[in-house]
């Protein structure tokens, strides 16, 4: 594995989780590969998380990966959508 992204020794490479809550699970995304998993637990979506990436490398080696830049925007909450629609177009 000849991956870019902070390579560490014995061929490990650091990568981002980001994890989110959806409904009663978690839900983990590896953005710089493109993989996800979910769990009960943050701890059990990430554990998932790191079998599939490791699985998915092994069968689709990637060369070289960059790390995501993570960012907030903030964004104004207009209400339900069906309120926005002009009443023209219903």
């Amino acid at each position: 594995m000849t991956l870019q992204a902070s390579t560490i020794c014995d061929g490990m490479t650091v990568l981002t989780a980001l994890v989110v809550k959806e409904e009663d699970m978690y839900v983990a995304k590896c953005p710089e590969i493109g993989t996800a998993s979910q769990g009960n637990t943050i701890e059990e979506a990430v554990s998932n998380l790191k079998e599939a990436t490791s699985l998915y490398l092994e069968e689709f080696p990637k060369k070289t990966t960059s790390k995501p830049i993570i960012t907030t925007f903030e964004v104004k909450i207009l209400g339900p959508a069906e309120k926005n629609f002009r009443k023209d177009l219903r």
